[in-house]
């Protein structure tokens, strides 16, 4: 036993999920800490897959090897996975990196980025074609369609992205209390289409999961936007869940009621009623590009969670009412595609981008946009 330790603080970030923010005090041995605990999982167009946890060491704590540290404080924490964070840069020490070998004094404040909250599902494999742009021993790139869950559990428990991955590998990077979601480092929601970067072993979604931690992973998507928006911008706000439905979020002013949230749009072509635009992530929160769209007065077209399934823009006449209807058949979903994803290689350091084009449903949309517009 390790005596004169109290943590005072762990905050557990799991941006893979959405919650409400329930304290527990936890008891054991002779420390206690407060964990926000996830009660509440839901969908999202992009969300990083990572834990940040904060620690500040009780002033009776004597000198003690961090990584021994770490492994009895942090749940699913092995030796290899806590050497692999700290070889990472992941763990931090009064904001500044250490070794292994560095002892933690009184009053020391730990921060600490580890990939993969705990998930409890089974993967079963299934020979699911997958669209794979990129491969090496480390890392690949997915190119997900739309309509396609990206790991089993709220009844699709196959199917699934994951599912297809544990049949192309012969064996996914099992870590300590990931069962069920080994290899992703984000995702995105099922409805949107694009470019997903999946791990191969431990080292690499390590060093990833700080890079999304970080923000330095750059991620741009497509979407077609209801109204003539003229000018870039850039949406912020803390995003919450509505307290009108709690399937949608919203956008507040006042951090208590959600996460701090940006993103930057660009106009890339006007077509009278809609608007195509790129949408270049800060943050990465649920629904987050549906919410600010919506929030500034732009729903995504066909977006039906958050009202953009209806006519939002343009003439009363029965020839357009029926124009956009085939528009909304052709794209039965929202308006949205990870086009493009950069980061630095885990292990060669190098710089990598990669691109997806727009998948034929929504540009099959676009273009009767564009030939619309062309002909009025």
């Amino acid at each position: 036993m390790i005596e004169g330790f109290r943590t005072v603080c762990i905050t557990k970030i799991a941006h893979f999920f959405n919650y409400k923010m329930i304290s527990k005090f936890l008891v054991v041995k002779d420390y206690f800490c407060i964990m926000e605990n996830v009660v509440e999982l839901q969908e999202s167009e992009e969300q990083e897959l990572y834990e940040h946890l904060k620690i500040i060491v009780d002033k009776g704590q004597s000198l003690l090897r961090i990584d021994k540290f770490l492994m009895v404080r942090v749940e699913n924490a092995s030796r290899n996975r806590i050497q692999n964070a700290i070889d990472a840069g992941n763990v931090l020490v009064n904001q500044k990196q250490i070794k292994a070998s560095y002892k933690v004094k009184p009053h020391d404040e730990i921060s600490i980025v580890l990939p993969h909250p705990p998930r409890d599902t089974e993967v079963y494999p299934e020979d699911i074609p997958l669209d794979i742009l990129y491969e090496d021993s480390d890392l690949l790139i997915v190119n997900k369609p739309a309509g396609m869950v990206v790991h089993p559990g709220f009844n699709n428990y196959n199917g699934t992205l994951v599912n297809a991955l544990a049949f192309h590998f012969e064996q996914l990077p099992q870590l300590p209390g990931n069962d069920g979601r080994p290899g992703l480092v984000h995702r995105i929601d099922k409805d949107t289409s694009g470019l997903l970067l999946i791990s191969k072993n431990e080292k690499s979604i390590t060093h990833l999961a700080r890079q999304f931690f970080d923000h330095s992973i750059t991620r741009k998507y497509i979407a077609l936007a209801w109204g003539d928006i003229e000018n870039d911008g850039t949406v912020t706000g803390y995003i919450g869940r509505s307290v009108k439905d709690r399937r949608v979020m919203d956008i507040y002013d006042e951090e208590e009621k959600g996460k701090w949230s940006v993103t930057h749009y660009k106009v890339l072509k006007r077509l009278g009623y809609v608007t195509l635009i790129s949408c270049e992530l800060e943050t990465g929160r649920t629904h987050q590009i549906r919410a600010h769209m919506q929030h500034i007065g732009h729903p995504l077209f066909n977006d039906a969670m958050y009202g953009g399934d209806k006519i939002l823009k343009g003439t009363t006449f029965n020839k357009y009412k029926q124009f956009v209807d085939n528009c909304f058949e052709l794209l039965p979903r929202q308006a949205l595609h990870a086009q493009s994803l950069g980061f630095i290689h885990p292990t060669t350091k190098e710089y990598m981008h990669f691109e997806s084009p727009l998948p034929a449903d929504f540009k099959a949309a676009l273009t009767k946009w564009e030939n619309y517009i062309t002909a009025s």
